[in-house]
């Protein structure tokens, strides 16, 4: 520890031995290092924030989602920062004042680029930073520029989201137009080509495919037809089977006899199986016991009188007859039918070759007919879409903070800077001294040279200074002093002129 200590009031004694030498660095490196600073130019920033609306009801009817519209809204913050706005920018402020030639130009865009961000503080909130730090303006200028620079690409904001979507969607209109012309004529064609072929060929009008689409209908339709045709002829074989049962006259007598009572028995029969109910029904077994009992009673009482005609028996030929009726209709569909399936059978196996034609015919016009109706609805959206964007203004925006006027400047830190060259200088001065005190073999302790030489040191001769000497010493001591304190000032007067300038500019 006590070596350390000696090493260290070594050091300091070397130092102070060649404070002048420590000094003069101190000087060169202080003012070296605060004209690099003086010529630093002051950044000026200028911020703004805008606030964009995205809620529209009729845009939401129109398919104008609220994905559409924040794409949109970030398609306007990345292209506002694009190379044809900032040159804009450039030619609406001082920035294109010197500006002669396009390399000029391109080099002013790029260093803009640099100095303005658009950035997303939440989904529909931006805050515009404008920096400005042209060497050849003063501060107030460049604070003046920084805020012209976000005011005007806030100008350009506005005129691209109202106008910017207009004109997209005029040329986008224009295009869909054009293309609808083009599918429209090439429409007319294969619509021409189609009529021709099927006034040619009248048998395949509708296509091969058409046909064979026609062929399997036609053929379910059969299967159809025969499935009812035999439920008719069922139902007709049942009512022939009940007219076969039930007598067309039934005797006369008066209410109460057994001719009569037979005609009720054999009427309420009758109408149990024209309900369709079988003969091992039970009612059917109980009437049908009823008329065989009144049977033998009826038939004496006959023999003795006339008869009048059966009712059951007229309504169950009026049946058969519409049963009739309705197996013939069938019976002429399905033939109908089979005649059809023969003639489509025939047209697809007589020629191939030409119902391939008609296929890829129809095929062709079928493929630009969707396209056209589907430009057609398109076309609607579009100018829809269009009509509400620019009515209605489907994305509205506000500026929430318009650009600042900058008080004081956000780079570089100039007193931290200078106080920085100031630090480094004297650290700089006393490192110098403390160098060349170690190229010279001069030892300021009697410890130090032991340890040097490996010898014992028997003693040490103190300095003795004459008055004139002492006088001397202290003349140059206030000197130093002095020029420590110019060193001091200095600093303080840089501090002072800083402070002044940014109180100019506010």
């Amino acid at each position: 520890m006590n070596t350390l200590y000696e090493e260290l009031l070594a050091a300091i004694h070397s130092v102070w031995h060649r404070r002048w030498l420590a000094l003069g660095i101190a000087w060169a490196i202080c003012l070296l290092g605060w004209l690099v600073v003086a010529l630093i130019p002051n950044s000026y920033e200028s911020k703004a924030r805008i606030f964009i609306q995205l809620d529209d009801a009729l845009a939401e009817q129109v398919g104008i989602g609220i994905a559409d519209k924040k794409r949109d809204i970030e398609r306007i913050r990345q292209t506002l920062t694009s190379a044809v706005n900032l040159e804009k920018v450039v030619r609406a402020t001082r920035l294109g004042d010197t500006i002669e030639d396009p390399k000029q130009m391109e080099a002013a865009v790029l260093k803009l680029g640099d100095n303005v961000k658009v950035v997303s503080q939440q989904d529909n909130l931006f805050e515009i930073t404008a920096t400005a730090n042209n060497a050849s303006f003063s501060d107030a200028e460049n604070a003046k520029l920084a805020q012209d620079v976000a005011q005007k690409l806030i100008d350009i904001f506005r005129e691209e989201n109202l106008s910017g979507n207009r004109g997209d969607m005029v040329e986008t209109l224009e295009f869909v137009n054009q293309q609808l012309a083009t599918r429209e004529k090439e429409l007319e064609s294969a619509e021409n080509k189609r009529n021709t072929f099927e006034s040619q060929h009248p048998e395949l009008a509708q296509g091969g495919a058409a046909i064979s689409q026609r062929l399997e209908t036609s053929r379910a339709s059969l299967r159809d037809i025969d499935a009812d045709l035999i439920a008719a002829q069922s139902a007709l074989a049942a009512i022939d089977g009940q007219i076969g049962g039930t007598p067309k006259t039934m005797p006369g007598g008066q209410a109460g006899s057994a001719s009569a009572s037979l005609a009720q028995a054999e009427m309420a029969l009758g109408g149990l199986k024209a309900r369709g109910l079988t003969d091992s029904h039970p009612d059917v077994i109980a009437a049908q016991n009823q008329v065989n009992a009144l049977r033998g009673p009826a038939a004496r009482e006959q023999a003795s009188g006339g008869g009048m005609p059966n009712p059951a028996y007229s309504s169950l030929v009026s049946i058969r007859a519409d049963r009739e009726a309705n197996v013939q209709a069938l019976t002429s569909r399905k033939a109908a039918m089979q005649s059809d399936i023969a003639s489509l059978t025939t047209s697809m196996i007589s020629d191939p070759q030409l119902a391939a034609e008609a296929q890829r015919i129809n095929r062709d016009y079928d493929v630009l007919r969707s396209q056209y109706d589907k430009l057609l609805q398109d076309r609607e959206e579009l100018r829809l879409r269009g009509e509400v964007k620019t009515e209605r203004e489907a994305v509205k925006f506000e500026v929430v903070d318009p650009p600042t006027t900058p008080r004081a400047p956000t780079a570089p830190n100039r007193p931290v800077l200078l106080f920085g060259v100031l630090l480094v200088g004297v650290v700089g001065g006393c490192a110098g001294a403390f160098a060349l005190s170690r190229v010279r073999s001069v030892f300021a302790t009697t410890a130090g040279l032991e340890r040097a030489t490996g010898l014992p040191v028997l003693g040490a001769i103190s300095q003795n200074l004459t008055a004139s000497a002492r006088a001397l010493r202290q003349r140059r001591l206030k000197y130093f002093y002095g020029a420590s304190a110019a060193l001091g000032g200095l600093f303080v007067v840089l501090l002072a002129v800083e402070f002044i300038q940014r109180g100019m500019v506010a």
